[in-house]
């Protein structure tokens, strides 16, 4: 039961479990807990008059000495009545800890999903939710190993890990083999090509990535992804006109597509159609109102056509992006009769 044993070592005690308002054998167990004295909170609390907190530290004492099958239940009835909100956190991650300890992950789940609702923004919880989900990650990996070593989908998550790893030369190699055993599975080619890309903006690479972009197209003609794709390697080849081919393409498949705005865009402004790359722009920046190279782009284009009352209001909406925000760290600058950044 080492996760349990280690538990407290993750878990800060909030404020809000002031001893001094628990009787003193309570606030003794507590104490003893805290310092990772499990089996002596176990003994005081026991002998503790009755209340909430008792019972809660109890359980956690007991589930740090591996009995979590027995106290599991206590803990998980005080995680959905509890009153007391640092109880019930407590109660909630001690719940998921046992869980994950025993090989109940289906079960784990539904609990961490409605501590992230709770407590959004707690350290613990955050961790606690990630390790559950990289332990069911990694189990249902080593799983897909052990049953079905020859298949196509070992090859691609083998490619997925390399990429992660940015060991392009062993990813492409293994997005290779599962295509050569599956050539019809969607998205292969599509990895593939963008493996290669991340390797190397070569010539040959450009080439041989367009390639199989243009065969995830063949496989699935709807994927604006793979046609925004080609549409930057026609770029990179000095090919504007066969690039804004593919962007707009690319844009008709799927009209809210930030990244193909900017880069149409962009192609206008080149080509001198001003009106034209306004009007991306601004669909663009009402998709990502805190985008600041859209922004400036949009306040360039206003500019140049003129238009210099918006010009002025993108220069005024890009300046207030990019100031730090004000904020605690701001008002110690000020208390020390120190200029906090832009002022």
């Amino acid at each position: 039961m080492r996760d349990i044993k280690r538990f407290p070592a993750l878990l800060a005690l909030s404020t809000a479990l002031a001893w001094c308002q628990q009787s003193d054998s309570v606030a003794q167990g507590i104490a003893a807990f805290n310092k990772g004295q499990y089996a002596e909170a176990r003994a005081i609390l026991e002998k503790a008059p009755p209340g909430e907190h008792g019972r809660v530290f109890l359980a956690l004492s007991r589930a740090a000495l591996g009995e979590c099958a027995a106290v599991a239940p206590e803990l998980a009835s005080q995680f959905e009545r509890s009153a007391d909100s640092d109880l019930r956190r407590l109660a909630g991650l001690a719940v998921v800890q046992c869980h994950v300890a025993a090989g109940r992950l289906g079960d784990a789940f539904p609990v961490v999903t409605k501590l992230e609702a709770l407590y959004p923004k707690d350290a613990d919880v955050l961790y606690q939710s990630a390790r559950l989900y990289m332990k069911a990650w990694n189990d249902s990996v080593f799983r897909m190993f052990q049953q079905t070593p020859a298949s196509f989908r070992v090859n691609q998550i083998s490619a997925e890990i390399f990429e992660i790893e940015n060991r392009y030369p062993e990813a492409i190699a293994e997005y290779r083999k599962a295509i050569a055993k599956n050539p019809a599975a969607l998205n292969l080619h599509f990895r593939l090509g963008r493996a290669l890309l991340m390797e190397s903006h070569a010539p040959e690479s450009l080439e041989s990535a367009g390639k199989e972009f243009a065969a995830e197209l063949a496989l699935n003609p709807t994927d604006a992804v793979a046609e925004y794709q080609i549409g930057l390697i026609e770029n990179a080849r000095q090919k504007p006109a066969e690039a804004a081919a593919r962007f707009e393409r690319a844009l008709a498949l799927n009209p809210d597509f930030p990244e193909v705005l900017q880069a149409m865009a962009k192609s206008k402004i080149e080509a001198g159609q001003y009106d034209a790359a306004i009007g991306l722009l601004q669909r663009l920046v009402k998709l990502q109102p805190a985008n600041e190279g859209a922004h400036y782009s949009l306040m360039m284009a206003y500019r140049d056509t003129g238009r210099n009352e918006e010009a002025l209001r993108e220069k005024a909406e890009l300046e207030k992006l990019r100031r730090p925000p004000a904020g605690e760290f701001t008002e110690f600058l000020k208390r020390l009769g120190e200029k906090a950044p832009n002022q």
